[in-house]
């Protein structure tokens, strides 16, 4: 992308992927239009947690400064028995995960992420975001994209070298250019609210599980989440149920005895703490096929557009920042689009899927039952904190490929304890 034309990108949606898409491309010299539907900014949503994998790129951008004073460094996942609230296993955190994979591991309100994405974006003028605009229709030229945008009404038409779609499960840009399966709807509903710490209900969480900590209590039925954000004054809370689709949209109405039944026999703590939190919203959960064509003649889907996938990994988030910053890093300077769209594709959905599989593991392993969950709090307890760390090297460790070239490998942020190679 070294012509005049070429050195601009359209981007469809201003959430993390988008934004962060945005920032990456400027950093490269291109000029960035960035189209949002909403008609001002709002994050949607509550906590969310920010692997280093993530904050590692978040630093590279320049966004950590400004995102740092809202999060928390959780001490450590806790896995817990959401029956008796035994602690199954910890996997350390804090300060052993930036020694480690040499970045934080952060937990965060989804509005001050965002914020502090908005903010760097707005620190540099080839970025141009425009709200209330909405991209209609897309026409693939031989030579870029033209993009017809609605404003207000207006619709006006833009051209570029590249057409980013990260606007969401529901993306226009991927119905535009067909490249494809729409979203469906997985049968699970995530349950979210948020608790301060000095009301009732953060009192009673602060009674079964630790406040500085990632806690995942576990139960055949259902899972619930628990961990900081807000700079440690609120707690968020996810709960995982199996559940009816509600409606085509990020949140809706459901009632919450889905829920309360899910949790029955289980902590009379745990339900207490679900009664006392009130405020729960249900959120159906969608997917998008991996598996599916991420670009199109002069068009590429990052984030939820691509590959909507299921929280069970906590890598949602994490996987709509590296999608942005290796497609920005292996495009920005070359003239073969096609040629370095078609690698970047190979690579992310290499590494998508495989995060994919680990989240359907993880949601096997913590809504397993009778013999299958013994064994599996067998395997956790022979476990050892280290060792369950290692095994998250391919994960947290990952960096982007140093120098944008099709023929580098991603790497590791290789552990300088760890006397075996960082797995890749």
């Amino acid at each position: 992308m070294t012509d005049e034309r070429s050195r601009s990108v359209i981007i469809a949606g201003a959430g993390v992927a988008g934004l962060t898409a945005a920032i990456a491309f400027a950093r490269h010299g291109l000029s960035v239009r960035l189209y949002e539907q909403a008609p001002q900014l709002e994050a949607f949503g509550a906590g969310l947690q920010l692997s280093p994998n993530a904050t590692h790129i978040l630093r590279e951008l320049g966004v950590l400064p400004e995102l740092l004073p809202y999060t928390v460094r959780p001490r450590a996942v806790e896995l817990r028995d959401a029956g008796t609230l035994k602690m199954l296993t910890a996997i350390p955190l804090g300060e052993m995960a930036e020694k480690r994979w040499k970045a934080p591991y952060l937990v965060v309100h989804r509005a001050d992420l965002q914020r502090a994405l908005l903010a760097t974006a707005n620190q540099n003028t080839r970025i141009e975001l425009k709200t209330g605009a909405r991209i209609v229709n897309v026409h693939q030229h031989a030579n870029g994209i033209e993009a017809s945008v609605n404003c207000a009404g207006h619709v006006s038409n833009v051209s570029a070298g590249l057409l980013v779609g990260a606007d969401g499960v529901w993306s226009a840009v991927r119905n535009a250019v067909r490249t494809t399966a729409p979203s469906r709807f997985t049968g699970e509903l995530a349950w979210r609210t948020t608790i301060a710490l000095d009301e009732p209900a953060g009192r009673a969480f602060a009674g079964i599980a630790n406040t500085d900590a990632v806690t995942a209590f576990l139960h055949s039925r259902f899972h619930l989440i628990a961990y900081p954000i807000s700079a440690g004054t609120k707690i968020n809370l996810v709960a995982f149920t199996k559940g009816e689709r509600i409606a085509d949209s990020w949140s809706g109405n459901a009632d919450i005895k889905i829920l309360a039944q899910a949790m029955r026999n289980t902590s009379p703590q745990l339900r207490k703490l679900v009664d006392l939190a009130g405020g729960w919203t249900a959120w159906p959960l969608h997917s998008v096929d991996s598996n599916g064509a991420w670009r199109a003649k002069g068009a590429a889907l990052i984030g939820d557009a691509a590959h909507a996938m299921t929280p069970f990994a906590a890598q949602g988030a994490a996987m709509a920042i590296e999608d942005a910053a290796m497609l920005a890093d292996f495009i920005a300077n070359d003239d073969e689009l096609a040629t370095r769209l078609s690698v970047w594709e190979q690579r992310r959905k290499e590494r998508v899927n495989k995060v994919v599989r680990r989240g359907a593991l993880n949601h096997l392993a913590w809504h397993a039952a009778g013999p299958v969950a013994l064994a599996r709090n067998l395997f956790l307890k022979l476990r050892s904190p280290e060792q369950l760390a290692a095994d998250l090297d391919w994960l947290y460790g990952w960096r982007l490929p140093e120098s944008g070239s099709v023929n580098d490998t991603p790497s590791a942020a290789v552990p300088t304890d760890q006397k075996s190679p960082v797995k890749k």
